[in-house]
């Protein structure tokens, strides 16, 4: 399991009315979400965002709500991995619940700048930035959570 993608980059604490305004939460769309995209605080994201790219983020990524919405918005708008210094709880758990690929790793997130192409093995956790030439160690998911997410998240895998 592999992510290959250009950088879009934001820094601390982006909660979930961030990652996709409440105003439209009264849709089931996945597609609809994603179209909605970090548009609060980067209204370029959906224009610029292409499918394998990946999402770089500082401390607390995810905080507020705990709504599902915002790990399937960023799922659905290409988005093929998070990486970020630490995740809100409740977000992480979301987000590996709908298959959405997220890391830990402070010094990739400290490091890494938008634009950057990055590769994500997430078998061994480690994140190469192409750009520079620096890799990273980020923790790998257990097989467990490797399999969710393989199958495209809790649901899936339990059914297949």
């Amino acid at each position: 399991m592999n992510a290959h993608g250009t950088v879009h980059k934001y820094g601390d604490n982006v909660d979930t009315d961030v990652i996709i305004p409440a105003r439209y939460l009264n849709t089931a769309s996945h597609a609809e979400l994603a179209a909605h995209c970090m548009e609060d605080i980067d209204r370029s994201f959906v224009s610029k965002v292409k499918p394998g790219d990946i999402m770089v983020a500082q401390k607390n990524f995810g905080c507020g709500s705990s709504r599902e919405h915002a790990p399937i918005a960023i799922k659905a708008s290409g988005i093929s991995c998070v990486i970020a210094a630490t995740f809100a709880r409740i977000f992480y758990r979301n987000a590996i619940n709908i298959g959405l690929p997220i890391l830990e790793c402070e010094a990739a997130a400290a490091e890494i700048q938008n634009g950057d192409e990055v590769e994500v093995d997430f078998t061994t956790g480690v994140i190469t930035d192409v750009t520079t030439g620096k890799t990273y160690q980020a923790q790998p998911f257990p097989p467990f959570i490797q399999n969710i997410i393989q199958k495209g998240g809790l649901l899936n895998s339990l059914t297949k």
